[in-house]
């Protein structure tokens, strides 16, 4: 094949490939429209995809089995759609940048951890019945009147050495102040 017959040959394709836009193009676009929910950069790209596929297959195009390509061209589009759906779906959904500033943040794991180490060293700091006291009622969960009987003390000297405990470690755990309150 010469040149002259390559440029001759690619120029006949881009002329049918225009005619079959201008005669085929908007009710393509139309019904790619439709199934992309009204998107019209997804239904474009709809168009041009099928449009490109046309362009792969000239023996398609061509066939003397139907009277118009209008059919096979919206088959084309129509399982382009069914398949860009399906690709969508199969995705998680991508999140925005609004969605993100708003989006609840975890706690990690290592800043737990470091969190309790630093509560243990505190703790230590107390005095023995301080300690107690705020064992029986904060990690065991003890109600006063439990946490009296338990430690043999009267129900108003474990609320007011819980209070002092509280107070000694918020002097101690600074960062901390306002998850001891």
């Amino acid at each position: 094949m010469t040149a002259a017959t390559t440029m001759t040959s690619r120029t006949t394709a881009e002329h049918e490939l225009a005619e079959l836009q201008r005669e085929h193009g908007a009710p393509l676009f139309a019904l790619m429209l439709r199934l992309s929910d009204g998107d019209r950069q997804r239904a474009e790209d709809l168009v041009q995809e099928t449009f490109v596929r046309a362009w792969q297959h000239p023996e398609a195009l061509r066939a003397d089995a139907f009277d118009s390509v209008r059919p096979w061209l919206l088959t084309v589009g129509r399982r382009l759609a069914i398949d860009a759906r399906r690709a969508r779906q199969a995705r998680p959904a991508e999140v925005g940048d609004a969605i993100l500033e708003s989006a609840r943040v975890a706690a990690d794991h290592a800043e737990r951890s470091v969190a309790t180490l630093d509560v243990r060293e505190a703790v230590k700091t107390l005095t023995p019945e301080h300690r107690e006291v705020l064992v029986q009622v904060y990690f065991r969960g003890a109600s006063v009147a439990e946490a009296a009987a338990a430690l043999g003390i009267p129900p108003g000297t474990v609320k007011s050495r819980a209070y002092y405990a509280l107070r000694a470690l918020r002097r101690v755990l600074p960062g901390y102040a306002a998850d001891l309150r």
